[in-house]
């Protein structure tokens, strides 16, 4: 479901392909409901170890994070910090990741190549970014960690669902048409640079 408050649009979860389809690059959005921490390790585990998310993210959204967490005992968690990691160093196994988990929105920090452009036209999902150096902002955007799941990855690696509200804001990068961003840029650069 989408919601304008004002002027910004929010997208609650769970979100539908219907939710994202009319989403161009340069758009920008904000989660509320839930986002998943996951990188690297997560997206080794799911795509080349064949183990299902510890969490249901279909129709959600993941943030590319490390992020920074307090235990406070009896399995409650407070977040810290929640600054994006570098999306391209899920690129090549984002597509595949996109497929098994039907994650409807990826957050990340930079930008990503093909293969997520790829997953994004193909299963109706959308790339964007956080603005980096907001991570504190980032983690007062969440209420409350729900869970925290494979912590034997270590803090900056394990998957926290995490309650949010108005996250954001964040910027598409690549839509569900495959366009991307930063891909789009560099070729405008490149054109004017020439000219």
């Amino acid at each position: 479901m989408t919601e304008i408050r004002n002027g910004k649009k929010v997208l609650i979860t769970p979100i539908s392909e219907e939710d994202v389809k009319d989403l161009r690059i340069g758009d920008t959005i904000y989660i509320e409901g839930y986002v998943v921490t996951g990188r690297d390790s997560v997206h080794e585990r799911v795509v080349a170890g064949g183990l299902d998310m510890p969490v249901d993210i279909r129709d959600g959204a993941l943030i590319h994070a490390g992020p920074i967490i307090r235990d406070k005992g009896d399995g409650q968690y407070e977040m810290l910090a929640c600054g994006p990691t570098t999306s391209m160093r899920m690129e090549r196994l984002e597509y595949d990741f996109v497929k098994e988990t039907g994650v409807r929105v990826l957050i990340g920090k930079g930008g990503m190549k093909e293969k997520t452009a790829a997953a994004c036209k193909e299963f109706g999902a959308i790339h964007s970014v956080f603005p980096a150096g907001n991570a504190v902002v980032a983690a007062e955007c969440v209420e409350e960690i729900e869970s925290a799941d494979w912590l034997d990855l270590g803090m900056p690696e394990a998957v926290y669902k995490c309650r949010v509200k108005e996250f954001g804001p964040l910027i598409v990068t690549i839509d569900t048409e495959g366009r991307n961003f930063f891909e789009e840029k560099k070729v405008e650069y490149e054109r004017i640079k020439d000219e």
